[in-house]
């Protein structure tokens, strides 16, 4: 399925989509750490929780569970919400 990855990421990926599998959220993470080593940290933390500067959409709806099924024709969308005061 297509995953877009925000610009922080892109010294991974080294471009915006991407191609990655997994039944569930954390299963296509895993999948794109695989391919691109560190980056499943950035956006997940010690407690396997979406960390709170990122955001994930799945076909446009915010997700916060990493269990959350996902189909092959799902597009996955991550973006790192700004901060700061």
């Amino acid at each position: 399925m297509k995953v877009l990855i925000p610009s922080p990421l892109h010294s991974y990926t080294g471009r915006a989509r991407v191609d990655a599998s997994g039944a569930t959220l954390d299963a296509l993470l895993a999948d794109l750490d695989r391919s691109y080593p560190g980056i499943r940290f950035r956006m997940v933390d010690e407690q396997d929780r979406i960390r709170r500067h990122m955001r994930v959409f799945v076909n446009g709806d915010q997700v916060f569970d990493l269990s959350r099924p996902l189909g092959p024709s799902d597009e996955v969308v991550i973006v790192q919400a700004l901060t700061g005061g």
